[in-house]
């Protein structure tokens, strides 16, 4: 927070009389200058207030949204990989604790698998389109039987 002793010194306070007007000690005031802590967001608004800027101002906030929405979104993708599905979803739907131990996976996988690789070929796709793809598919099929069944 260089800005912090650039914005005391044109207020022309010491350390001390910024410590002593946000009930800190001075080593506080130092340490946050030196970029070594930051203050609370209760001592950033103190201390945006004795300096006259804003808070943003005041943490020189000039990150993008798109560049926040960038870091959001590879954490998620992060998150994603770790989380077992099957297990959380299993929780809302049970069935999938149990359909392991009572469907023939292996012959739905290898037929899953051969759909896939089609689709690679035949359009082009990459692995992860192919898979979102058949993905949709399964859901337009599920939507439309759903739809028929209420008919």
């Amino acid at each position: 927070m260089s800005i912090c002793i650039e914005n005391r010194k044109k207020s022309g306070l010491s350390q001390e009389e910024v410590a002593e007007r946000l009930g800190v000690s001075r080593q506080t005031i130092s340490k946050w200058e030196l970029d070594e802590t930051l203050p609370d967001i209760c001592q950033s608004k103190k201390l945006a207030n004795l300096y006259g800027l804003s808070l943003d101002e005041l943490i020189e906030f000039d990150i993008d949204v798109k560049e926040i929405q960038e870091i959001i979104d590879r954490t998620n993708d992060a998150v994603s990989e770790k989380v077992d599905w099957t297990k959380a979803w299993s929780k809302k739907y049970p069935i999938l604790a149990t359909y392991q131990n009572e469907v023939e996976t292996q012959v739905y996988a290898t037929e899953l698998s051969r759909l896939l690789e089609d689709l690679e070929k035949k359009y082009g796709y990459g692995e992860l389109d192919a898979f979102l793809v058949l993905k949709d598919i399964l859901t337009v099929v599920w939507k439309g039987r759903k739809n028929a069944a209420m008919d």
